[in-house]
């Protein structure tokens, strides 16, 4: 019988936040004047991912003999649909710090890609050209002293926060291990240009409790971050962090907000935060923690967990962590190989590899749709009782009235074993998933598949792409393998960007690492509807800025769309020239408003006056950032630009969009240059 684990029921409120500010915090000099410190063996454990497992998470029922994963499809010929070729192919950072496991990450901008591996990152161009590195990550806080500088101890994370154009990377220090205090090193990027300064940061997150498997995710009012904790070889219990945003893209003395779980439920643990790519939430909104359960774990039936964190800045111990929702999953069974590390079959070798399925895999991505949100997610499961690992994704959504599984499917095609997957939706809501791939006739590949918006609800429909395939085995006793991968989306919106690892000659840990983007068929138009006709943002048409005037009238108008085609999603973005009210929405001409036709709404979408816009908008275009493009109709005063001319293109990064507009405005083009 399965244990029955005691939650704090949904809408309780975790007591207790924890608030301490950076011990200490500097601006670097750029980081192309700094001579990058040259990898080195690793201290002795480097790599504290060690102490898993989490908890009692492999204790308990194992499920039946005879379970099949009821959402398997039952073997494909992948051959029949062919899935685009990777664009961009190239090496990432090898095994230069001699350690286990890679914990393989990285992000891509407009201009660059960074990738940080256990222990050492490099930056490179977005064609595969290396601007940086290999660097030891201490090399970031060169100069700044304390342990952030004196350790390079890993779990690295590489974000790169797309409403502000900047860069935010992070690993742990235990300077003292096995006892504290431990640390987390946080910098984030001057500028856009991560060869540039970096604002660079040291908190103490605990004096007792090892900060192990930092997860990241950026959000408009903090960076969260969830941890396995330990409490020297005893496990510790889940903990959820917020790291002061504002401030930090300052360089300013930062706050953080902690809640430690362990007394609310001993048995949390392998916590995602959620990560926001494209236009950002309503503000105020909370940032959603996920955790996936097996019922073998004692949460029963098979679940995934969705926690709410809201921090308050101006009084910070007023934050709450809160269970939102507790969602019932198709059943699955992630206890692969009994929970032992040797696992997932390779060629050429009796060593297995490590399948990690205990937990949520790196990323829980985030969009805003404008009438609905969606979270992507995904973990590794046993397909059919006989440890066929295969990939359990998730589309979760909410239209207002809390958070649903869209869909959810699971990925096993053949016989080979794919996991330690990562999964991310682009803008216009196409799903890409890049994960590894071995069996016993096969060494460890790096492939990837996907679905389009409009395909069929539980399937991956675009067949399989490989970024590289293995041609050797890893052979050391530990059996590590990940401990995560990452899967990132361009700021164009569209395309996929995915580094993991792979082996290129037999060894005991060779790893070495790969970089690849592809693009799933006709991104850039607005999602085409499944079950439901769900309109979807302005994001996924980009529009360019012409001029469609209209002429003046005595009386108010309906707003009149610039030059852009109705998106397939039937949602109808206008602005106009004279002030009005259609459908008992009232706009001004610096408005932009939303027409619904599949419901016959309207809603306001850009309040202009919200952030000081007072005249008529001429032009607009949507960009897949989430940014807009703005042009004013004549010469008008803007917060923090000042003048701005008819001749001239400002971009709008928005923190919130709505009736409580609200962001940064910056140059995108200036008519009096050219």
């Amino acid at each position: 019988m399965n244990k029955q684990v005691s939650l704090a029921p949904p809408g309780q409120e975790i007591t207790g936040p924890q608030v301490a500010s950076s011990s200490q915090n500097d601006l670097s000099q750029p980081l192309s004047t700094i001579p990058p410190i040259a990898p080195e063996q690793a201290r002795p454990d480097p790599d504290l991912n060690e102490l898993r497992p989490l908890g009692a998470r492999i204790a308990g029922d194992t499920g039946p003999n005879d379970f099949v994963d009821p959402l398997f499809q039952g073997d494909t010929d992948l051959s029949l649909v062919s899935i685009a070729a990777p664009i961009q192919n190239f090496e990432g950072v090898s095994n230069v710090n001699g350690v286990l496991p890679p914990d393989t990450n990285g992000d891509v901008g407009p201009n660059h890609y960074v990738q940080w591996v256990n222990l050492s990152f490099a930056i490179y161009s977005k064609t595969g050209a290396l601007l940086y590195g290999p660097a030891a990550g201490n090399t970031l806080w060169s100069g700044f002293g304390g342990a952030c500088q004196t350790t390079n101890d890993g779990d690295p994370i590489v974000q790169y926060d797309h409403l502000a154009d900047r860069w935010m990377v992070s690993q742990f220090a235990f300077p003292n291990y096995p006892s504290g205090p431990f640390y987390q090193c946080i910098a984030v990027s001057q500028t856009g240009d991560p060869t540039g300064a970096w604002y660079r940061y040291q908190f103490q997150i605990s004096a007792t409790k090892l900060n192990d498997y930092p997860h990241f995710g950026v959000w408009p009012d903090g960076y969260y971050m969830s941890i396995n904790q330990f409490a020297g070889n005893s496990w510790g219990g889940a903990g959820a962090v917020a790291f002061e945003r504002d401030k930090m893209l300052q360089g300013l003395p930062a706050q953080m907000v902690y809640f430690d779980l362990y007394g609310v439920d001993a048995n949390l643990g392998g916590m995602l935060p959620s990560d926001l790519d494209g236009p950002a939430p309503a503000a105020g909104s909370p940032n959603v923690f996920a955790q996936m359960d097996d019922n073998a774990y004692g949460y029963s039936p098979d679940q995934l967990q969705l926690w709410n964190f809201h921090v308050d800045w101006a009084n910070p111990t007023a934050s709450t962590f809160t269970q939102a929702q507790v969602l019932l999953t198709a059943a699955f069974d992630s206890n692969m190989c009994g929970g032992s590390r040797n696992c997932i079959q390779q060629q050429g070798t009796t060593r297995r590899l490590d399948a990690i399925a205990d937990r949520l895999m790196y990323r829980l991505q985030y969009r805003n749709f404008g009438s609905y949100q969606t979270l992507v997610l995904n973990h590794t499961v046993d397909v059919n009782s006989t440890d066929r690992a295969g990939l359990r994704w998730y589309e979760l959504r909410d239209s207002g009235a809390g958070w649903s599984i869209y869909q959810q499917g699971t990925f096993s095609p053949d016989a080979t074993r794919r996991w330690m997957g990562s999964v991310a939706m682009d803008s216009s809501g196409n799903i890409g998933m890049g994960y590894s791939a071995s069996s016993s006739t096969m060494y460890p590949a790096i492939r990837y598949t996907g679905r389009l918006a409009g395909d069929a609800l539980g399937q991956m429909t675009q067949g399989e792409g490989t970024i590289i395939n293995g041609t050797g085995a890893q052979t050391h006793s530990a059996s590590r393998w990940g401990d995560y991968s990452s899967l990132s989306v361009d700021p164009d919106g569209c395309t996929f960007w995915f580094t993991s690892e792979y082996i290129q000659t037999t060894g005991s840990a060779p790893w070495q690492t790969r970089i690849g983007s592809f693009t799933l068929p006709g991104c850039g138009s607005a999602p085409t509807p499944t079950a439901t006709n769900t309109p979807v943002p302005p994001t996924d048409t980009p529009v360019p800025p012409t001029d469609t005037p209209v002429p003046p009238t005595a009386t108010p108008v309906p707003p009149t769309p610039t030059s852009t085609p109705a998106p397939v999603s039937a949602v109808i973005y206008l602005s106009s020239t004279t002030n009005g009210n259609s459908g008992g929405v009232a706009y001004n001409d610096e408005d932009i408003v939303a027409y619904d036709t599949s419901t016959g709404t309207w809603s306001m979408y850009f309040d202009g006056s919200d952030v000081g816009i007072t005249g008529d908008i001429n032009a607009f275009a949507f960009m897949p950032d989430g940014s807009i493009l703005l042009s004013p109709d004549a010469a008008a005063s803007v917060p923090g630009l000042g003048t701005v001319d008819d001749s001239d293109i400002i971009r709008f990064s928005p923190t919130s969009v709505g009736p409580n507009t609200a962001g940064t405005f910056s140059w995108y083009f200036d008519g009096s240059d050219v």
